[in-house]
């Protein structure tokens, strides 16, 4: 019955009672036909059969004239809402390209190549140290079999990283300092909001506690990744990691973006340490994937923009590659430089850490001191002599939280011992 048929059945009917009988007397009025399942009276051995052949009708759309779609007249109210961007959106590398986040061996658009981090032979060096955890007699052979059994069997991305990644990384001295799929839902956005926290699959940081509180609260929404704040702060080594068939592209647009966080929470905490210039051209964040049985590392570094007013730059390079399932010499290179990778990583992290925690100190014991001695001479005679302090040592940390919100070290000592290059975090 359509809503022609139905409005003047119930108007002449408004003063009988809907039966039955005025159903049927009003259908003969009007010359309607029953329905064929009423006449039939087989309604319920038709339901129990299946009811209608409705092949022809799969997939089928109904058309949708956009001349019946409404829009909302009030400004306020956005037709669209805003998408959020990921590492598995194909436009995600171009949004970071964008936003001057730039992948392996980027050129800008007048072909001019990207320049590598100033310590790049110096990191490849580094990674090449022996570990005594990984000779003949402390990795075997039998060992390297085993290894590749894991691999193998590995097929999702979970069990890479829980049955693969640390036979590579060996032994973790400190469990607190390494922590992975977890949300970076805590740093503040790299570029105009739309993007996913990072998520790497492993990462390395440092205790909480290492770090002065005072540079915690200032700085948190550059160096502690999540708001449960009792995971590792400064996430300089982070590794994705795919399954068989897992897809390395997406992989290699992770690293680029949580290189970029790492290299920015380094820079940030160099920057409020004064630890050197602000832009030295040096790496201090290193990233990595693992796919298919290969390693592959990166370093992150970051570079000042060529308009003062834009946001810094992030590059990606790469260190090396190791097919780390070709044989036990493959295997024994690539883990090496994985392991000395993590432990430079955290001597970058505790040098920052400990000139961050002085200057913290530093600026605590001067605040203090002009506090209790505002009334006497003599302090206003230390504010006459140095009356600009506070400002130098603000100026840099402040350009840099400009640099990057403007919306929403020292080398390695090379006596260091055997003992020192084997502990791993």
């Amino acid at each position: 019955m359509d809503r022609k048929n139905a409005e003047t059945f119930r108007l002449s009917t408004r003063r009988k009672p809907v039966t039955r009988g005025a159903v049927a007397e009003w259908r003969g009025k009007h010359h309607l036909r029953e329905p064929l399942l009423q006449q039939s009276g087989k309604e319920k051995q038709f339901a129990r059969q299946g009811g209608p052949d409705l092949t022809d009708l799969r997939g089928f759309q109904v058309p949708v004239n956009p001349l019946k779609i409404t829009m909302s007249l009030n400004p306020t109210t956005k037709a669209f809402p805003t998408k959020i961007t990921g590492p598995y959106d194909r436009a995600f590398e171009q949004h970071l390209i964008d936003h001057s986040i730039y992948p392996e061996e980027y050129e800008y658009p007048d072909g001019t190549a990207l320049p590598q981090p100033e310590n790049l032979q110096e990191i490849r060096e580094r990674l090449k140290r022996s570990r005594p955890s990984l000779s003949s007699s402390k990795f075997s052979d039998a060992d390297f079999k085993q290894f590749r059994r894991e691999n193998a069997n590995a097929r999702k991305e979970k069990q890479v990283t829980t049955s693969v990644i640390p036979v590579i990384q060996g032994k973790i001295r400190d469990s607190r300092c390494i922590s992975g799929g977890i949300p970076f839902a805590n740093l503040g956005q790299m570029t105009d909001g739309t993007l996913v926290p990072g998520n790497p699959d492993v990462y390395h940081g440092a205790r909480p506690e290492k770090l002065d509180r005072r540079v915690r609260d200032e700085l948190h929404k550059l160096i502690v990744p999540s708001t449960q704040n009792s995971l590792p702060i400064l996430p300089n080594f982070c590794l994705a990691a795919k399954g068989p068939g897992g897809s390395l592209e997406v992989a290699e647009r992770q690293v680029c973006y949580d290189g970029a966080l790492g290299a920015r929470s380094m820079h940030a905490i160099k920057a409020y340490a004064k630890d050197g210039e602000a832009y030295d051209g040096n790496a201090y964040a290193i990233t990595s994937t693992y796919h298919g049985g290969t390693l592959k590392m990166y370093t992150s570094h970051s570079i000042q923009p060529k308009n003062p007013k834009d946001r810094p730059e992030y590059i990606l390079t790469q260190i090396d590659g190791w097919s780390m399932t070709s044989n036990r010499e493959t295997f024994k290179d690539g883990a090496t430089a994985f392991r000395n990778a993590i432990d430079w990583a955290k001597e970058k992290r505790d040098h920052a850490i400990a000139r961050a925690n002085i200057e913290a100190q530093t600026l605590a014991a001067i605040s203090t001191s002009n506090t209790s001695s505002a009334s006497r001479v003599s302090s206003l005679a230390i504010q006459e002599e140095e009356p600009h302090t506070a400002t130098a040592q603000d100026e840099t940390l402040r350009n840099f939280l400009q640099e990057n919100f403007s919306t929403a070290h020292d080398d390695e000592t090379a006596g260091s011992s055997q003992d020192e290059a084997e502990s791993d975090l």
